[in-house]
């Protein structure tokens, strides 16, 4: 997903109150009542902060200057006393705050995969998974840190600030009105800098996503790194992504050192002032030294939740540049959806069928264009032409991974759109050429799709797509972990588990899209057998590229530049001497001698 920069200015300057306001309506609202009592904690700190800053006055008016020796013993207890009311409330606070941006981000999490996990192949097509994984990641990091800091030192901060203007105010209001100047320009300055960090922390996200999906890629394909000996590229490529985000980074790193000493030396231009009239007060006889230090020892707690809430605010903006990033995220629109009168899927045979389907993947190009196939219930179809011709865009239109842009695709007569999903894809067992197996024991790939399958079932799944043989032979048998995508088999084991996951499903309808295309000889004549058995009474509509695994077809239909150019039987085919017949030769003419043998017995 590419972020326009001028898109990126435009929302970090107006929509962080939205934003803020999105997370309160959909995720905080529920959980008012923590919420509100760690606010109280809050104002508990900012109160016993306050009460710290005013106990200076009776110490040094009463102890120092009147020499009340009851105060000797009795202020000690009273800071005691504030410093542990200060301590527990702040300890609460922190707890009740941490376990609520928990409970949200675990909720925003659910609802992206959510999305995710419905969201159409179109989308994930285009978007690369490292880049996706980022935004579980790096962004509900940011996300959680603001909830946890930033929104918490923002209101104890402002709470803080508050109560100490308020003991400013009461000890000296003219003290008070000159240190006040300068928290308009505080303000204002706080504010820009936040914009100028919201647009660069957004563009940051967005490279720390690119950088993520860079790693995913020379890590998932280290294998053609090195058979290409790719190593110097990889690593320039690496070096260009790691700069760029360096220099993001650096840019911030600037905005922010140079906004503490500004602030600092604003602060200091106040307490310069400050000193000189209250010094002056205190010599005219308008002040007492303990009115003045209290005064002053406010004005220098002030100072400090007022830094803070610079970095609060660093950190909020980056925190909304994330959660601009996550709610892209949790407002993906489906395409592929059920109609709100969608019905279960009622078959009475599995016939299936396109009707002048038409279909472009969005790019202009149509990848269909008047299609129309039948596959007959409980036969075998074949679909066969050169590659690009549409033959994996046809299988990818009957489960609805993508949905016909003309036309109707249909199932015993009822158009796919227009029943339930889950009926749909539970009807149909696919198979393609990517195995698509995940980081778990063969025992739960092979039991992928069916919840409680008994040992005995995927066992008998496993024999039937000869895989058994070879899982006994592994030290934990089914138990074995396959690695990630089943890297730690071969080509052609992968290709057996996810045919015996299909066998396992038992569907009456089977796409099979290369099903045999990494196994060797005597394996492939061993799961052709299986399938066979299989597709007896089950409508089967069957892509290959070999000829030779798909001329017992009951009906092969040929595809080429996204139309149907052919069909009928193979000798039929084979006597027109169209497109089939100069595949069939030169396939006859290329082939092994031992598959020449095979297709010549047959």
């Amino acid at each position: 997903m590419t972020d326009n920069p001028k898109n990126a200015v435009t929302t970090a300057a107006t929509s962080s109150w939205p934003l803020l306001r999105r997370l309160w309506r959909e995720y905080m609202r529920g959980h008012v009542g923590k919420l509100s009592l760690a606010i109280l904690c809050m104002a508990v700190v900012a109160l016993t902060t306050a009460a710290q800053a005013l106990l200076v006055k009776p110490a040094l008016d009463r102890i120092m200057v009147q020499g009340d020796a009851k105060l000797v013993w009795l202020l000690p207890l009273a800071f005691m006393g504030v410093i542990l009311v200060k301590g527990a409330a702040s300890y609460f606070q922190s707890l009740l705050m941490e376990k609520l941006a928990l409970r949200i981000i675990e909720a925003i999490q659910g609802r992206m995969f959510e999305r995710l996990i419905g969201a159409d192949l179109a989308y994930i097509d285009r978007n690369a998974s490292g880049t996706l994984i980022s935004r579980f990641i790096s962004d509900i990091y940011q996300l959680r840190e603001m909830l946890t800091t930033s929104i918490v030192s923002l209101v104890r901060d402002n709470m803080t600030t508050s109560a100490l203007i308020g003991v400013m105010v009461y000890t000296n209001w003219r003290m008070a009105l000159i240190a006040l100047i300068a928290f308009p320009f505080s303000a204002w300055f706080i504010t820009s800098i936040g914009r100028r960090m919201r647009r660069v922390f957004r563009t940051t996200q967005a490279e720390t996503g690119e950088m993520t999906r860079m790693l995913d890629d020379a890590f998932k394909g280290i294998r053609q790194v090195k058979a290409y000996a790719m190593e110097e590229h990889e690593r320039q490529r690496a070096g260009r992504t790691f700069y760029g985000l360096y220099r993001l980074m650096l840019k911030a790193t600037r905005v922010r050192a140079l906004s503490v000493p500004a602030l600092e030396t604003m602060g200091g231009v106040v307490f310069a002032g400050v000193l000189a009239f209250g010094g002056w007060q205190v010599l005219h006889g308008q002040a007492t030294v303990g009115s003045f230090m209290a005064f002053f020892a406010a004005a220098l707690m002030a100072y400090q939740p007022m830094r803070r809430v610079l970095n609060t605010n660093i950190t909020l903006q980056r925190g909304l540049a994330s959660s601009e990033r996550v709610f892209e995220i949790v407002d993906l629109e489906h395409t592929i959806r059920e109609r709100p009168d969608a019905v279960p899927l009622k078959l009475s045979g599995g016939a299936v069928r396109l009707d002048g389907v038409g279909f472009s993947y969005g790019d202009g190009a149509p990848a269909l264009r008047d299609v129309t196939i039948e596959a007959p219930a409980g036969k075998v179809t074949a679909l066969v032409g050169p590659s690009g011709a549409g033959k994996s865009t046809v299988l990818n239109l009957i489960p609805r991974f993508y949905d016909a842009t003309a036309g109707a695709v249909t199932i015993d007569g009822q158009d796919v759109r227009a029943v339930t999903l889950d009926s749909l894809r539970g009807a149909i067992g696919l198979v393609t050429q990517d195995t698509g197996l995940f980081n778990d024991t063969i025992r739960a790939n092979i039991a992928y799709g069916k919840v409680g399958a008994s040992d005995a079932e995927i066992a008998a799944a496993a024999r039937a797509a000869a895989a058994d043989e070879f899982i006994r032979a592994l030290p934990q048998g089914y138990d074995t972990e396959i690695g990630e995508r089943g890297i730690t088999l071969s080509g052609g084991q992968r290709q057996r588990l996810s045919i015996a996951r299909a066998l396992l499903k038992n569907a009456p309808i089977l796409l099979l899209d290369e099903a045999t295309s990494a196994l060797d000889t005597e394996s492939e004549r061993q799961v052709q057998d299986a399938l066979k058995r299989l597709m007896k009474g089950r409508t089967s509509i069957v892509i290959a590229h070999r000829l030779s695994t798909v001329m017992d077809a009951d009906i092969i239909y040929v595809i080429d530049r996204g139309r149907v150019v052919e069909s009928g039987g193979h000798d039929e085919l084979v006597a027109r001497d169209g497109l089939y017949a100069r595949l069939n030769r030169m396939q006859f003419r290329d082939a092994p001698p031992a598959d020449a043998e095979a297709r010549t017995e047959a």
